[in-house]
């Protein structure tokens, strides 16, 4: 079975479509979204509907939590005054121009997704399987990786939520970070996600797609967003 997950639009509508037909050439079984629908980019209510349009099954990411229930916080680690400024401007911006309709649609989101494909146990998150808003790196101490990894109860858990795309096997248990579709944060500004194929073994690509970085530039710099957050987008850099 070949299955389809993708996460941290953004609110980057030209990063989705592109990532979207991608896929479709792909011609997977099922397709999930991590999470992360909106902020940071200039399309949000784009974004939102493209998804609902495609029902795509999509779990709840801390920005959707913050935006959806109209909170002064997204969730996110910031490391110095200046980002948690950025921050805070993203997610007020987010909250004022997404409407009332996709906020409830974004509420409605899921929590996790179980599935069980040829007897392998998959878990979907969006940070970890114990915090929505935890960042899962791949050079995080091993002995807590162990505890995630024993935790998450499955074969393989794919998340998001850190933007930098990765495939690790931590006692038994296969880590698959999807990425970025809207935001990367590993200098390759193309478009992320993962294609996870499920049989006796299991076979994980991380996608990248090219998509049209200036034109999301350009709308994220004529929104009244921050325009560092057009910056990050051709530097694919945090």
């Amino acid at each position: 079975m070949k299955i389809v997950t993708f996460s941290d639009i953004h609110g980057n509508l030209h990063a989705l479509q592109a990532v979207l037909a991608d896929i479709d050439r792909q011609e997977p079984d099922q397709v999930y979204c991590l999470g992360d629908l909106v902020g940071y980019g200039a399309h949000p209510n784009e974004v939102i509907d493209l998804i609902r349009t495609r029902q795509i099954p999509t779990i709840m990411g801390n920005y959707d939590d913050g935006v959806g229930f109209d909170k002064d916080d997204c969730g996110c680690a910031y490391t110095d005054e200046e980002m948690r400024r950025l921050g805070d401007l993203s997610l007020a911006w987010s909250r004022a121009h997404v409407t009332a309709e996709n906020k409830a649609f974004l509420r409605s989101l899921l929590p996790n997704v179980r599935l069980e494909v040829h007897g392998k146990r998959v878990l979907l998150v969006h940070g970890s399987p114990r915090r929505i808003n935890e960042y899962v790196y791949e050079d995080r101490a091993p002995a807590s990786l162990a505890r995630i990894a024993a935790m998450a109860n499955a074969d393989i858990l794919v998340f998001g939520h850190t933007h930098l795309p990765y495939v690790k096997e931590v006692e038994g248990v296969l880590f698959v970070n999807d990425g970025s579709v809207g935001k990367p944060k590993d200098g390759d500004p193309r478009a992320a996600y993962a294609i996870l194929e499920i049989g006796e073994e299991v076979r994980v690509t991380i996608q990248r797609v090219v998509y049209d970085v200036a034109a999301a530039a350009a709308a994220v710099r004529a929104s009244g967003l921050p325009p560092h957050f057009a910056d990050l987008l051709e530097t694919a850099r945090e």
